[in-house]
């Protein structure tokens, strides 16, 4: 009653796993590896128990091995089976199996049975769209409210064009036509991560409040509007502190100290503005880091998906003439004994592809491979931005505290920053 499995069937696992196999570099004689998640008595039902077995096997394999689980209710106690390909279906490569990995699988273990409290399932985050759900949304139109709600979202979080660029890309947008020098693109133009097409910021596609001349005018007169006023929550940290005894039985050391804090906390509003400007740009950064973050996340959903339909779509090609053969031979069944595995795993094959809405008459593996190599080539950019904005955060939040440390030093706050100030201003 309980069995479910990942990048295979449980009929024919044995010949999934052996395709797998078939096709890796390593000659070690590991076929499989078998894990045993046992629950104490009592403690869970049968169903709860099968869904932590296939969120282990989800968090453990990652999405790269084929895997059956299987729920056991007939002992004294409730335990999952876990059997795993030893090869990965993406790159092919032997899974390694150590102490670390034993320990690792451990705690994963444990923290799922503690987020379950073998009593309740508590949902994750939001999941992303299986490739077919995605595959079937990709020409829509659908994608446009979402679209104008991004905009009006990062339109919302910048205070400048060029903000507003870098939150939307973070988002996982692909943006072209966004310049306005002489030559340029008339229309600015958006590509969701899940799309093939672009989306014209024109009157007639997203309407007139999405065009780059009105989206950059939305974003000035939103500046314009607001007043800027820095807050006075000033930190009570100091940079050097000057409360110790040398300090106070040293006029000159006193001196040193004040000067070397001010060289700090200018350096630091030299580089950053008023302190109100850089919440802004810490605001900004964590925002475009977690968008990225986030697209980053959507798309590994993706990738996995669209590897096992890879997987799938080579098997079907590399078997199909034997089913051919079949339904041909004057002999079906010495055939089919001959050629069984072939034969089987064409089949199921063929039937996971129609699973998931792929068409057969279609089926073009170079171009799915091309599509795997485009989205990895998206995560790895995207990845890349949300690391760097991390960074930046972080950066941006030491001038912060360099600036609320010298300025919660002062009487009064306004005073002190008036003198950076000043000591920031040329001599005309």
């Amino acid at each position: 009653m309980f069995i479910s499995s990942y990048a295979c069937s449980p009929e024919t696992a044995a010949i999934d796993f052996k395709y797998t196999l078939d096709h890796c570099r390593e000659n070690s004689p590991n076929k499989a590896y078998h894990l045993i998640q046992a629950f104490a008595p009592g403690e869970v039902s049968f169903e709860e128990a099968h869904q932590i077995g296939k969120e282990l096997a989800d968090k453990v394999l990652e999405g790269k091995y084929s895997y059956v689980v299987t729920t056991h209710i007939d002992k004294g106690h409730i335990h999952n089976h876990i059997i795993f390909c030893a090869a990965d279906n993406i790159e092919h490569d032997k899974y390694h199996d150590c102490k670390q990995s034993y320990y690792r699988i451990r705690k994963l273990s444990d923290e799922l049975c503690k987020e379950h409290n073998l009593s309740v399932i508590i949902p994750g985050g939001q999941r992303g769209k299986k490739y077919n759900e995605w595959q079937a949304d990709k020409n829509g139109t659908s994608s446009k409210p979402q679209i104008r709600k991004d905009i009006n979202f990062c339109i919302k979080s910048a205070s400048t064009y060029e903000e507003f660029l870098l939150l939307m890309r973070a988002k996982g947008y692909e943006i072209k036509g966004e310049t306005f020098e002489e030559g340029a693109a008339k229309y600015i133009s958006f590509r969701p991560l899940d799309k093939d097409r672009f989306v014209r910021g024109s009157t007639k596609s997203l309407g007139k409040e999405y065009t780059k001349e009105r989206i950059k005018e939305r974003i000035e007169m939103k500046r314009e509007r607001k007043a800027v006023i820095p807050k006075k929550d000033y930190s009570a940290r100091k940079l050097i502190d000057t409360s110790d005894e040398k300090f106070q039985n040293s006029p000159g050391l006193q001196r040193w100290a004040a000067i070397e804090n001010l060289k700090i906390a200018s350096q630091s509003y030299n580089e950053a503005g008023s302190l109100s400007e850089l919440e802004h740009k810490i605001a900004v950064k964590t925002e475009a880091g977690k968008s990225a973050k986030q697209s980053v996340v959507e798309l590994e959903h993706r990738i996995k998906d669209l590897a096992e339909i890879i997987k799938y779509a080579e098997q079907y090609k590399a078997n199909r003439s034997y089913h051919i053969g079949y339904k041909k031979a004057k002999n079906p069944d010495a055939y089919f004994r001959r050629y069984e595995s072939q034969i089987i795993l064409y089949g199921g094959a063929r039937r996971m592809l129609e699973q998931v809405g792929i068409n057969l008459k279609g089926l073009n593996v170079d171009k799915l491979k091309a599509e795997l190599e485009e989205l990895t080539k998206q995560k790895n950019e995207l990845t890349s931005t949300y690391k760097n904005c991390e960074k930046e955060v972080r950066d941006l939040k030491r001038k912060q505290e360099n600036l609320n440390q010298y300025l919660g030093r002062t009487t009064p706050p306004d005073a002190a920053q008036e003198q950076l100030e000043k000591k920031n201003t040329p001599n005309l």
